[in-house]
């Protein structure tokens, strides 16, 4: 009998070890996971001529693996103070944790670029510039003419509005913005859309944000007349960031 008693108690030890041992390893498996982070490479030349092939290169991984199977990654390029007028490219997928394409540039200019990748449920956008030619860039030749001076961000700090395209009214439309700090995305900000008609300046709209993957921020709306709107995105975090940026959008007539 007391031989049998040893015996269960013994099982039930090992029982209990085992299941620590589990336990801990599952933790660290979890560590491990919680430490890797999405990383892009974003290669591209500093200079290059007027019409000249310009090879743009992301290299995605996820801790120490290379991401062969990103979910999308996109280049956007766009002259200098004029990212309203921004040209999104495809990338092909080299099947080896690079994706390139080409483009080339038809006039002198600074431009500035997004590798726009979504991969392992995360989001990031690194940002290049590359000087064509001369290098004199739109924001410059406005500043030149008497245009408003450009507001700076806080250093290291990136906003990205995602261009609405054609919005008709009573159409209820996707507002996205990705927001970045030191090129990773900034996650936990406090992100809201201040939006108005130009003319009725006296009501002012306010629409909160969800976060929906790491420094991207949605919201939906549905812009009631027709008009010229500025949605203006307000961000603050609990580090005493606050930044701000307009941007102008058109509402056109409906199809009956």
């Amino acid at each position: 009998m007391r031989k049998s008693i040893w015996m269960l108690m013994f099982v039930l030890i090992i029982a209990v070890l085992a299941g620590c041992s589990n336990g801990t390893e599952k933790e660290k498996e979890q560590e491990s996971e919680e430490v890797k982070s999405l990383g892009v490479e974003f290669k591209a030349p500093e200079k290059a001529d007027v019409d000249e092939t310009v090879e743009l290169k992301a290299i995605v991984t996820y801790g120490d693996e290379n991401v062969k199977d990103a979910d999308e990654v996109k280049f956007e390029y766009w002259e200098k103070g004029n990212e309203e007028d921004s040209t999104m490219i495809e990338t092909k997928n080299n099947q080896d944790g690079t994706y390139i394409a080409e483009v080339s540039f038809d006039h002198d200019g600074v431009y500035e670029m997004f590798a726009h990748t979504t991969a392992k449920d995360l989001h990031t956008m690194p940002k290049r510039s590359i000087t064509i030619g001369e290098g004199v860039s739109a924001e410059e030749h406005h500043d030149e003419a008497g245009g408003h001076e450009h507001s700076e961000h806080t250093k290291g700090f990136g906003m990205h509005f995602m261009e609405l395209g054609d919005v008709k009214v009573n159409q209820k439309i996707d507002l996205n913005v990705h927001l970045q700090m030191d090129n990773e995305p900034l996650k936990n900000a406090n992100v809201r859309y201040e939006i108005f008609n130009n003319s009725n300046t006296e009501k002012h709209d306010w629409v909160e944000t969800e976060e929906s993957v790491s420094g991207e921020y949605t919201s939906s709306f549905t812009f009631e007349e027709v008009g010229t709107y500025t949605i203006t995105i307000h961000v603050e975090n609990d580090e005493g960031l606050h930044e701000h940026e307009e941007h102008k959008v058109e509402v056109n007539k409906g199809l009956h």
